[in-house]
């Protein structure tokens, strides 16, 4: 038998994610990747993965089992257990944060698609089968890799924090926006809504005003895109957005903190604080989830090109 991880148990949705398939948003197809980078960053390196390996997404508790070979496994980067060939592995529902990464030495060997292995469910593509996984699914795993490398937990939390606001760049549709508008949005509270997803995440609060009804200013989108619905209300883009949108932006959260929004279960409170495009570089250039070699070009960390 071929080493795989059998689905035994779900108590919520859970899909195989990665780090996102980028450079194929010109075809329509967003570049997905993990809710919490971090996590499934952390996850992964204890284990031995490379940090963007294919592992499980889960918003509920997880029942394992490995058949094919002993297996390693870590749940949110926490030192790494070993899962006898046969025996089941009972992982509980998130509870410090809205989802949680079960990484296995060698990866989940799924068929990659356009670049990437990850689930994306609105394209029903990628992942296993292009749906969320089932009772009785057995996902194939690659050969085991390197020595695991533990998680630096201290960056995790610091990363994750949260208490802490969520740095954004203003823009690009300053003009259909007061200053008021802005001041509102830099000094109110909002807090995650129950109607958020894998496209977007709702914020519940005081309405942002604007002057745009929906015309002349559709374009490309980007994950963690603030747009402002017609009844003001901010939608920040998730990562596995529309490659295309029609509401205005008023500013984009910088990529060192997607999963300081996305780890935010409903209920949570958000704040946003401005800053400048050297302090986005600043923060990505030495966060947890960044791969090895990644770019430290400014523009594309912060907007997920």
């Amino acid at each position: 038998m071929s080493a795989c991880i059998e689905i035994v148990g779900l108590g919520a949705p859970a899909t195989v994610q990665d780090g996102g398939r980028p450079g194929v948003m010109h075809h329509g197809v967003p570049p997905g990747g993990a809710w919490v980078p971090e996590l499934l960053a952390a996850a992964n390196r204890a284990v031995g993965n490379a940090p963007g390996a294919a592992a499980l997404e889960s918003f509920g508790r997880l029942e394992l089992r490995a058949r094919g070979r002993d297996v390693r496994v870590s749940v949110d980067g926490e030192a790494p257990s070993v899962l006898a060939d046969g025996a089941t592995l009972s992982v509980p529902a998130p509870t410090q944060h809205a989802v949680r990464y079960v990484a296995v030495d060698g990866a989940l060997a799924v068929p990659e698609v356009l670049g990437g292995q990850g689930t994306l469910w609105v394209a029903r593509l990628g992942g296993w089968e292009g749906r969320p996984l089932r009772t009785g699914d057995r996902l194939p795993l690659g050969p085991p890799g390197t020595a695991p490398s533990p998680a630096d937990l201290s960056r995790l939390t610091e990363a994750l924090d949260p208490a802490a606001p969520l740095r954004v760049l203003l823009g690009p549709d300053a003009s259909r926006f007061s200053d008021a508008a802005v001041a509102l949005l830099l000094g109110s509270t909002f807090t995650v809504s129950p109607s958020s997803d894998r496209v977007g995440q709702r914020l519940d609060g005081p309405p942002v005003p604007h002057g745009d009804e929906g015309g002349g200013t559709c374009r490309p989108m980007v994950r963690g895109a603030i747009q402002v619905t017609l009844s003001g209300t901010p939608i920040v883009m998730g990562p596995d957005h529309p490659t295309t949108g029609g509401y205005p932006l008023i500013a984009a959260v910088i990529r060192a903190d997607w999963g300081r929004l996305g780890a935010r279960r409903p209920g949570a409170p958000v704040r946003f604080e401005a800053v400048t495009l050297e302090v986005a570089r600043d923060a990505w250039r030495t966060h947890p989830a960044r791969p090895p070699g990644a770019t430290s070009d400014p523009a594309r960390p912060i907007l997920g090109a």
